[in-house]
């Protein structure tokens, strides 16, 4: 537990929360049409967890037809054989495998629309001018979303199906709105083991605005509080979490995935990173601070080619652009990773340098001078598919991993 002089640096630095336009703090706001002819504006909350510019919608997109050969010869060496399953044929021989989807991601200040065009899929126009088609992203995309929310002007708030949307078009934040949910939250997260990352908050997976409530068991009664009530959140033991509200008071909460290891994560959004996922066991405390202006949806530029050099495991250096894990080729998209318990989902454009270390993980620098040692994932392990380098000239060079020494990005 923290002890007298924490909590009054702390008591120092918490500032009472106060109206802040949401134009000012990089709400999501947009045009929705319906399949009943209807047009919807307003701020829009996604999937209860997204309201945000730099949130992510999650997806998964399929593989070009054109990187099917390159795969089986990067990878021939563990390439599995065809099996039948419920009808389909299944495996990298086959008309169809699980090879030929990714998991993919793009934070919502890249988007200039989603069209809907399936149960599970949607077509996203980004800012660029480039169309991705996403699909079965978790709750983020098809059926299965908990709740896509606008608050509109004139119709007051509005919650939406998935089968309600026809489209959606994105737009810069208004600067004089304010939102019947309160402020986004926001604050700094500490791990067990001293680690420090701050941004916009989701907690549980789950709340995200102010008026969102906190809920447990204080001494077999039932509470639930108000966020922006609450100065900070530490993890007290597998089973809870000490609650320290803005009015001073300490409460210990129990018994709900809210306050215990049933929690699905707490998610940091930094616009300098992309997003990192803190496990329970992970987590130590969370101070909220006061919402900071500026972020816009101008932030965002819709991406553009990864360019840079790549440097072989025997000196050569190969400059162009750059498909990273033979997936990933623009800057919106995301390099997954794992630390201890912390699940990194950084944005490829805010990557400066990717080492392979000798353990076989990869160190990743950011352009802010961060530096992370990432494992659990082919992005930056041995189950990376490779590194693909096409030159000024259109030539095109096909690195299998154990090839790859490093790669150093060119600023976007």
């Amino acid at each position: 537990m923290r002890g007298p002089v924490f909590w009054s640096a702390l008591a120092a630095i918490v500032l009472a929360v106060t109206t802040v336009w949401a134009g000012d703090t990089g709400r999501i706001y947009g045009k929705i049409h319906t399949v009943d002819g209807d047009v919807l504006e307003g701020l829009i909350r996604w999937d209860r967890n997204e309201a945000s510019w730099v949130d992510v919608l999650d997806g998964s997109k399929e593989r070009e037809d054109s990187d099917r050969n390159r795969k089986e010869s990067l990878r021939s060496e563990r390439r599995r054989s065809t099996v039948r399953f419920f009808g389909l044929d299944l495996g990298e021989n086959s008309d169809w495998s699980w090879a030929n989807m990714a998991q993919s991601g793009i934070r919502f200040g890249h988007l200039r629309s989603l069209e809907v065009t399936d149960d599970d899929r949607v077509t996203a126009m980004l800012k660029s001018g480039r169309e991705v088609e996403l699909f079965n992203g978790s709750t983020d995309i098809g059926s299965s979303i908990r709740e896509i929310i606008i608050e509109d002007g004139s119709q007051g708030e509005m919650e939406l199906t998935w089968d309600d949307i026809e489209l959606v078009e994105f737009a810069e934040t208004p600067a004089a709105l304010e939102s019947s949910f309160g402020n986004r939250l926001y604050g700094t997260l500490t791990t067990r083991r001293g680690e420090s990352f701050t941004g916009y908050v989701c907690w549980d997976m789950d709340e995200v605005f102010t008026s969102d409530v906190l809920e447990g068991d204080e001494d077999r009664r039932s509470r639930k509080i108000a966020f922006s009530k609450i100065a900070s959140i530490e993890r007290y033991s597998s089973s809870g979490a000490q609650v320290r509200l803005k009015s001073g008071d300490e409460v210990l909460l129990r018994n709900t995935n809210d306050v215990d290891s049933g929690n699905r994560g707490i998610v940091i959004s930094d616009l300098g990173l992309g997003q990192v996922i803190v496990q329970w066991d992970e987590f130590e405390t969370l101070v909220f601070e006061a919402l900071p202006a500026g972020l816009s949806y101008r932030d965002f530029d819709g991406g553009r080619p990864l360019e840079g050099t790549v440097f072989t495991e025997d000196g050569e250096e190969l400059k162009g652009k750059i498909r990273w894990d033979d997936d990933e080729e623009y800057t919106w998209e995301i390099l997954d990773g794992e630390y201890r318990d912390i699940q990194f989902d950084i944005e490829l454009g805010l990557v400066q340098k990717i080492e392979k270390t000798a353990r076989g993980d990869c160190e990743v620098t950011l352009w802010d001078g961060r530096s992370f040692r990432l494992a659990g994932s082919n992005d930056v392990d041995e189950d990376n598919k490779g590194i693909v380098v096409t030159d000024d000239r259109d030539e095109t060079t096909y690195l299998d991993w154990e090839e790859f020494e490093r790669v150093e990005f060119t600023k976007p």
